[in-house]
């Protein structure tokens, strides 16, 4: 296990910017995890090069069936909580589905105020070729975007469910062209998700930019998981996820143990109270 170098006693405690990700490619793999609370983003921001605020958080901490239903004022509420648990991170939050898509102006209005009000480092929103003219509309006026190409969980109704992309090859162009639009757009990098690994390593190969890995390829420059997912409290593990640790069983036999000593009458004891 590794973290970043601590950094001296007397150096400031600098986040990591969009520009300095961007200049990552083809180095060093990028760390990415989710985060939607601050207790959480503190722990994450020892290791991770950039923190997503990601929509998912409407299915991981609301409930949702799906990403659709997450509402700006959401986002900006869990990016706040994130952001005052780290020091280092870039902090990323995604723009929720009916917040750009409507003009680029709109998107800019949206972004900006996620930005002001969360103090996060760059935005996230789904789409390529379709999003090109945002995506450049916004970095030239001052915010860094990542793009997301591939599986675009707000699109699930269009596409029908949660399909992997480029099970043809004879669709693999399309993807290509979403890759590369997001770069020259001005996309500091890219997440291809749900994406079979040979199309994802050759757009990984072929683009400018940085791409980030969640269910693609080794290949890709960088690799995101949700939290959650990693940890074991999905009860419907992806197949793209590796578990890192069953924190899921552990929270309900210390919930167990909770109760019983509760019903004991066993908690609390001397030690937990006051005289």
């Amino acid at each position: 296990m590794s973290t970043r170098p601590a950094p001296s006693a007397t150096a400031p405690v600098r986040r990591t910017t969009a520009p300095e990700i961007a200049r990552r490619k083809g180095g060093e793999p990028i760390v990415s995890l989710t985060s939607y609370h601050a207790h959480t983003a503190a722990l994450v921001d020892k290791y991770a090069d950039f923190i997503l605020v990601g929509d998912s958080l409407g299915m991981v901490m609301h409930g949702m069936e799906s990403t659709v239903g997450v509402s700006l004022e959401l986002m900006i509420m869990h990016g706040k909580a994130v952001v005052r648990g780290t020091r280092q991170a870039l902090i990323v939050v995604d723009m929720p589905f009916g917040t750009y898509e409507e003009s680029p102006s709109v998107a800019f209005r949206n972004a900006a105020r996620i930005m002001k009000e969360t103090q996060c480092g760059a935005v996230k929103l789904e789409g390529g070729v379709r999003m090109a003219e945002t995506i450049q509309f916004l970095t030239e006026r001052g915010v860094p975007v990542m793009a997301h190409i591939g599986l675009t969980p707000q699109s699930v109704h269009v596409m029908g469910g949660f399909k992997t992309q480029g099970r043809e090859e004879n669709d693999w162009q399309r993807h290509f062209d979403d890759a590369q639009a997001v770069a020259e757009a001005g996309a500091f990098s890219v997440v291809l998700e749900g994406m079979v690994e040979p199309l994802a390593a050759r757009i990984t190969r072929d683009v400018r930019i940085p791409t980030i890995g969640i269910g693609a390829s080794v290949d890709c420059d960088g690799q995101i998981l949700v939290l959650e997912d990693m940890l074991g409290l999905n009860p419907r593990t992806p197949k793209f996820v590796k578990v890192y640790g069953q924190i899921g069983p552990q929270i309900e036999q210390a919930v167990a143990d909770y109760a019983a000593d509760v019903r004991a009458r066993a908690f609390p004891t001397e030690d937990q109270v006051y005289r």
